[in-house]
């Protein structure tokens, strides 16, 4: 008996690109294991590159917010898209985005019970608008940056309202020119961010588990080229640094012009405008990402997280 379901077929296929055929034998060859037959597909040329927009039943906003050179994004879920698009929904968003703000850190459990604007904590307002919206909610996650003179530029995607949306995006940018001057450029740097999807400032930065897997995947490709052991390695080695390129901020193409990078057109916006600028860090935060679940276990998640 096959240990996958039609519908993990239409997924496979759907994150790679493949065949049916092709998406049929991975998966038997995996074990039903998705992930696994994704890597089996790209080391065997199968697959298109996984799209970077996670695919996540979470609904809800990011709301973004600065304050002089610290900046915070916050993450707050809902059960359904109707809610967030609720106006109460969208008022506890803002506001909670607003105290995040005098939370050191990225605490989000310093932020549940930090003093919410309009009296008591976030996590006394939420339990309210649990009882009056009749959908459960969740405060996700929080990240702030800070520069210590420039500017923090704040960007949402399609945005739902004033700095609310599905994707949003900080810029932190060190610089001795004035925020007049940094916002209109920071803001197409997060436009960049947004687009993009980097998963680190630099090659350092990047998830090591990630590079392995990448590692893993170029090894299995070398070896089926059938060429000699020292090829194979550059090869490898080849691939890694193509990946680090493209998923570290600082080393990707700009989008602007598809022939700069991100460092190098920083740095050449500071030299043009008589100052110096760093790309110091960043934030984006995409709705959901991360929560690869049916719609119904990402509300038993919320309604859990609720009552705890």
């Amino acid at each position: 008996m096959a240990d996958f379901t039609v519908a993990d077929v239409k997924t496979l296929r759907e994150k790679t690109g493949a065949g049916m055929m092709d998406a049929k034998k991975a998966l038997v060859e995996a074990g039903g294991d998705i992930e696994a037959a994704v890597d089996a597909l790209r080391a065997k040329g199968l697959a298109a590159v996984q799209k970077k927009s996670s695919r996540t039943a979470a609904e809800g906003l990011v709301g973004v917010a600065v304050e002089g050179t610290r900046g915070v994004a916050v993450e707050v879920n809902s059960e359904t898209d109707f809610v967030a698009k609720n106006d109460q929904f969208q008022d506890f968003v803002t506001k909670t985005t607003a105290a995040a703000l005098g939370v050191d850190g990225d605490d989000v459990e310093a932020l549940k019970t930090a003093a919410y604007p309009d009296g008591g904590t976030v996590t006394d307002k939420l339990t309210s608008n649990v009882a009056t919206i009749g959908e459960n909610q969740q405060v996700r996650r929080m990240k702030t940056v800070s520069v210590s003179s420039g500017a923090v530029v704040p960007y949402v995607h399609n945005a739902a309202a004033t700095n609310l949306g599905k994707i949003g995006v900080l810029v932190a940018l060190e610089s001795d020119l004035g925020a007049d001057v940094l916002e209109p450029f920071g803001k197409q740097l997060a436009m960049h961010i947004a687009s993009m999807f980097p998963q680190a400032l630099n090659a350092e930065g990047l998830d090591a588990e990630v590079v392995e897997r990448e590692r893993g995947i170029a090894q299995e490709k070398a070896a089926e080229s059938g060429k000699p052991e020292q090829v194979q390695e550059k090869m490898v080695e080849g691939a890694i640094k193509k990946f680090a390129k493209e998923n570290a901020l600082l080393s990707q193409m700009f989008v602007m012009d598809n022939k700069t990078s991100v460092e190098d057109t920083v740095a050449k916006f500071g030299k043009d405008n008589g100052g110096t600028v760093t790309l110091t860090d960043y934030v984006r935060f995409q709705l959901g990402e991360g929560i690869e679940k049916k719609e119904e276990d990402f509300a038993a998640e919320v309604a859990a997280a609720v009552k705890g």
